[in-house]
């Protein structure tokens, strides 16, 4: 087992990683910016190095900072958390070179999953089932148009480079075609350096359901069932449950096994993310995200395992603590999002916390890393916490979750929890009769 690691990260995940290590009697090391110097994170800790400006480049982005205070520290380990490196191959390679493990899997299979074209490949041979589409990258206008009208109009066109909904330009028919290609490619090559773009069909009225996947690196992989994260805004998940209200049990056991089977046959070590759209009974792949995602403690929370703790263990060459018979649905979990953000138009809302008071009681879990007085620096994501609940089923979940934001109290700032106060009254949220495209209208009918 190490002995120190070093969290290359901020916020409510570093501190998420942080508890897990203490339990395991890991010292860790914080590293943050000169904006974060006052942050939980640091203050949690057993130790802290500052690495940089505010920006996010010349710290949490900075590779060589980021090496040289392991170096410094005599650090064993990286967890990256979710963002910023955490999925950078280049990154995963530097720190390997240095003799520095990384918690999480190996540089090739990041590259491999990164980009989009490669992984929808790569996916296919393995068994698991994709969206109809280009067979890679489409080169140019003419070969766009072959693509619309071999896999049937509507059709979305992508950037292999992307995330976070960028480079993603919708054509519902020929018509459209030209622009949405265009558009797609100038987004792309201005986000991410690289304008190529592949084309998948679009489908009209699917969830996005996600299966998290555990490997050891050594061939041996389980599931952990799936993840329902439909209820999105501009490609932003708000609103996560486990385990998906429309999946039942024969359906989650044929695509967690493929998946399973899948990630096992890459030998890929650590924790991982496949992402499918489902609609009619069947799954499509969209893509593999190989670090830990922000919604994973509604997994944790029906299967009673620490991810982190898993990771940590898996990383430091202990073999996983469970396996595939082991691990059993238990109940309904919900995660909504807590951002410091201003309705109806979701603008950042950075500022002082005057006071903050945490829900609890039976089944409630709060990550945030906020506290009475934090300052929120504006120059990072505005997730400033994640309120989790768990109850013995879905009905139950939604009272606890209703009750736990009647409780919740952060002021001197906007939040997004008057979205969830809402969305709660819904009878399509109620009865989890929703796609990934309602909430978008539900927001412009509401809010305009």
């Amino acid at each position: 087992m190490f002995k120190k690691i070093l969290i290359a990260n901020r916020g409510e995940i570093a501190l998420r990683v942080i508890r897990a290590a203490r339990e395991m009697g890991v010292a860790t090391v914080a590293v943050h910016s000169t904006a974060d110097s006052d942050a939980m994170h640091v203050r949690m800790a057993d130790e802290a190095i500052c690495i940089g400006p505010p920006p996010s480049t010349q710290s949490y982005l900075s590779m060589a900072a980021i090496i040289s205070a392991c170096e410094i520290t005599g650090a064993e380990a990286i967890h990256p958390g979710y963002g910023f490196l955490s999925e950078n191959a280049s990154f995963v390679q530097a720190i390997e070179d240095h003799g520095i493990k990384f918690i999480g899997p190996s540089a090739e299979h990041i590259r491999l999953m990164g980009d989009k074209i490669t992984a929808k490949d790569t996916m296919k041979k393995l068994g698991v089932p994709c969206v109809p589409g280009s067979e890679g990258g489409v080169p140019t206008l003419d070969a766009a148009y072959e693509v619309g009208r071999s896999a049937g109009y509507p059709v979305i066109v992508k950037a292999t480079a992307g995330g976070g909904g960028r480079g993603m330009k919708l054509a519902r028919s020929q018509a459209d075609m030209e622009t949405a290609f265009r558009t797609a490619r100038s987004e792309a090559k201005a986000a991410f350096g690289n304008d190529e773009v592949y084309i998948e069909k679009y489908l009209g009225r699917p969830r996005h359901i996600e299966v998290q996947v555990f490997g050891d690196g050594r061939g041996r992989a389980v599931h952990l069932g799936e993840r329902d994260c439909s209820l999105q805004r501009r490609h932003q998940k708000v609103f996560e449950e486990a385990p998906g209200p429309a999946i039942d049990a024969a359906t989650r056991e044929r695509i967690g096994a493929t998946c399973a089977q899948a990630v096992g046959d890459l030998g890929y070590e650590g924790a991982g993310t496949i992402e499918f759209l489902y609609e009619d009974g069947e799954f499509f792949f969209i893509e593999m995200n190989t670090r830990l995602q922000v919604e994973h403690p509604v997994t944790e929370a029906i299967f009673g395992v620490d991810l982190v703790r898993e990771q940590i263990r898996v990383a430091s060459g202990l073999p996983m603590s469970f396996h595939q018979e082991d691990l059993k649905v238990n109940g309904h979990a919900i995660e909504v999002r807590i951002n410091a953000e201003k309705l109806p138009n979701f603008s950042p809302s950075p500022g002082r916390i005057s006071q903050y008071h945490a829900p609890g009681g039976l089944g409630v879990r709060m990550d945030s890393a906020i506290y009475d007085g934090y300052r929120i620096p504006p120059y990072y994501d505005s997730l400033i916490g994640k309120l989790i609940v768990h109850g013995r089923d879905r009905p139950e979940a939604l009272a606890r979750l209703h009750r736990a934001l009647g409780e919740l109290i952060i002021d001197g700032i906007d939040t997004t929890i008057p979205l969830f106060n809402a969305l709660l009254a819904e009878p399509a949220v109620q009865s989890g009769e929703y796609t990934i495209h309602w909430l978008e209208g539900w927001l412009a009918e509401n809010f305009g």
